[in-house]
């Protein structure tokens, strides 16, 4: 069944045995991760959780439904991840769905997955599933947000303040919600003595990155650039701002370039893919030489790799951005190599 924000929000948080798929697809990946870990949330701190990907159940569809129907070690909640999914999941999917038992809840992530997938119309058209499209909000909504979050923080914001976290977190709430952290602490600022914030306090500890910054950042990565992303990072680190938002807009680079990519290989003419996907005509030239140096495999091999390295960044208690820059370091090396 297709669900809407509320729905699966609230099924997650209390999950039916009724339900056995729950599928979140589209490009806000940090909305879909937020929602897979309310289900993480209701299944306890105890519970067993079993991780998969697309390969692994390409491979063996079957594994899936005995994972699901499979009791925990220890005999207590067990409930199982699949990220990243996409159409080769397909058989996995339905063999679960089909399946005589299936005690397990599965979340799945599919962040390349549009609405017309095969994977979607099998969720919606079952009573054992649920799917759910995250888009990313527009500019405005992420304003409104970032001034209702701080204003829970004891923040005042301005609009340009306001307008200026929105832009910092590229789409990402949980980007926002540190940042908005972070500012409180400095001005503290709670909801009991409320502050001021401008500016002049972004200004003061670093809160702002801008598109046309996070861009190159992305262009070094995509063209192969080791030297340029070196010092990209050593400035963005020095600058002491969250790297989550450029990995998220290098995220959703990559996806578009598979998507070309799958388009042209069944037959489409550049012309046609880079009309469709709006490309702006000073980028086709750096687009289709990027065409021609990634394959399908090292774009989702990249994506696998930026996913990984927002979680390090995520994580508590280790070294989240080190990990996440030598990750991006080692692509951006393996794409220089093949130019």
């Amino acid at each position: 069944m297709k669900a809407n924000a509320r729905d699966i929000r609230s099924a997650l948080e209390r999950p039916s045995p009724d339900i056995r798929l729950y599928l979140l697809h589209g490009p806000d990946g940090s909305a879909t991760a937020e929602l897979a870990a309310l289900l993480a949330k209701a299944m306890g701190p105890e519970a067993e959780r079993v991780d998969l990907d697309g390969a692994t159940l390409r491979s063996d569809p079957a594994r899936l439904s005995d994972e699901a129907a499979s009791m925990s070690l220890f005999g207590g909640a067990r409930h199982i991840r699949v990220s990243p999914a996409g159409e080769e999941c397909l058989d996995a999917f339905t063999a679960l769905l089909a399946a005589d038992h299936a005690g397990n809840p599965v979340v799945a992530l599919a962040p390349t997955v549009k609405s017309t997938a095969k994977i979607v119309k099998l969720a919606i058209d079952s009573r054992r599933a649920m799917a759910f499209a995250a888009y990313e909000p527009s500019a405005a909504d992420l304003e409104r947000l970032a001034a209702a979050m701080a204003r829970d923080q004891g923040l005042r914001p301005t609009n340009t303040a306001a307008a200026r976290l929105a832009a910092t977190c590229g789409g990402d709430r949980a980007v926002l919600a540190r940042e908005i952290e972070k500012l409180a602490l400095f001005l503290d600022a709670a909801p009991d003595r409320p502050h001021d914030l401008d500016d002049a306090a972004l200004d003061a500890i670093g809160a702002d990155l801008g598109e046309a910054e996070m861009t190159q950042v992305v262009e070094a990565v995509v063209t192969g650039h080791t030297a340029a992303l070196g010092a990209e990072l050593g400035r963005l680190s020095e600058a002491g701002t969250s790297p989550i938002p450029w990995l998220r807009l290098l995220a959703r680079r990559l996806m578009t370039l598979a998507e070309m990519k799958a388009e042209i290989d069944a037959g489409a003419t550049q012309d046609t893919v880079f009309k469709r996907h709006r490309i702006f005509f000073k980028e086709e030239a750096a687009t289709g030489q990027a065409l021609r140096r990634w394959t399908p495999a090292m774009l989702s091999t990249a994506l696998t790799r930026v996913r990984h390295a927002e979680r390090a960044i995520m994580a508590s208690g280790n070294a989240g951005s080190v990990l996440a820059d030598h990750a991006l370091t080692e692509l951006t090396r393996g794409v220089e190599r093949r130019g």
